[in-house]
């Protein structure tokens, strides 16, 4: 419900409102990993289609909720205003209540666990610990006592969980089994999906550090993090060209390459910025790099072993 009658809060109406809440830009580091699991199943098994269905829609459900717990704890512990860029505003710029806010990001997640219930009922009961886990950890990341976006390893939970772990399910549920491919494949989409964190974290340094978080891009500095942006984008591509030369994945995967300007043009879209609005065009080009990287590589996935 809306309850705040606020100017700033007009500028965004009906369903434009519940939209960013979800913070839409984000949302390919829930569903490429679906795609590439999936995708890596194809010279093993054909697709159950109602079971991808249904992993799909529970990680985005899962993310968004994650979206949400964040939008809440940063709004309750001061760290997000009216004048904040890139946060979906729900609750200060819309005047959305905090608990309406919550209240959706728990439906979302009891909605996760009935589609991992009938997930289960296909595969293993064993996901269930799985999803759980994801859940809390999600919750974890800007909620509880020590939140983990508070600290220096947000990038890299989110890489093992959205990454790693997503793709090691979606796989898993198709075909009954983990094979050492499926880790390999998952490391360049974990780190573009760390990216995704870094450059948030890297844009809204100044601001994280007076508030007392510790961020991997406070303790590198500005010209540090951007560094590691820059040597990580490197790695993704340069481990997807030694997974083809080891013969690991098929050489369609090259398609990934088509991506490699955006990675470039995020980079030097950090370089030399210094506040957090002109930073706003590179952690764009940077989500774009996960999504397009994503779904070149899936793609490639698809038509090396589909055809």
């Amino acid at each position: 419900m809306v309850v705040n009658n606020d100017p700033v809060t007009s500028r965004e109406t009906g369903w434009r409102i519940w939209w960013q809440l979800l913070r839409p830009h984000t949302l390919t580091a829930s569903f490429v990993p679906v795609l590439i699991g999936t995708a890596l199943a194809l010279p093993t098994t054909s697709i159950d289609i109602p079971v991808f269905a249904a992993m799909l829609l529970a990680s985005i459900l899962i993310q968004s909720a994650t979206n949400m717990f964040n939008e809440y704890y940063d709004y309750k512990r001061g760290l997000d205003t009216a004048e904040s860029v890139g946060i979906g505003g729900a609750i200060v710029r819309h005047g959305i209540s905090p608990k309406t806010v919550m209240t959706i990001a728990i439906s979302f997640c009891i909605a996760s666990m009935l589609l991992g219930i009938y997930i289960c009922i296909n595969s293993t009961w064993w996901l269930a610990l799985v999803g759980t886990i994801c859940i809390a950890v999600g919750y974890l990341y800007t909620g509880g006592p020590v939140p983990i976006a508070y600290t220096p390893f947000g990038e890299l939970t989110a890489g093992i969980f959205m990454g790693l772990i997503i793709i090691l399910i979606s796989f898993y549920i198709q075909t009954e089994t983990i094979t050492l491919t499926g880790f390999l494949i998952s490391v360049p989409t974990s780190i573009l999906i760390g990216n995704i964190l870094m450059a948030n974290n890297i844009r809204d340094r100044k601001g994280d550090q007076q508030n007392g978080r510790k961020t991997l891009a406070i303790l590198l500095g500005h010209q540090g993090a951007v560094r590691l942006l820059s040597i990580l984008f490197t790695l993704s591509y340069a481990w997807v060209l030694i997974l083809i030369l080891a013969n690991q994945i098929p050489v369609w995967t090259l398609l990934v390459f088509l991506s490699l300007p955006k990675a470039i043009q995020a980079v030097r879209a950090f370089t030399g910025k210094t506040t957090p609005p002109e930073m706003m065009p590179a952690m764009k080009f940077t989500a774009q790099v996960n999504t397009f990287f994503g779904f070149l590589l899936a793609a490639g996935l698809f038509i090396g072993y589909g055809f």
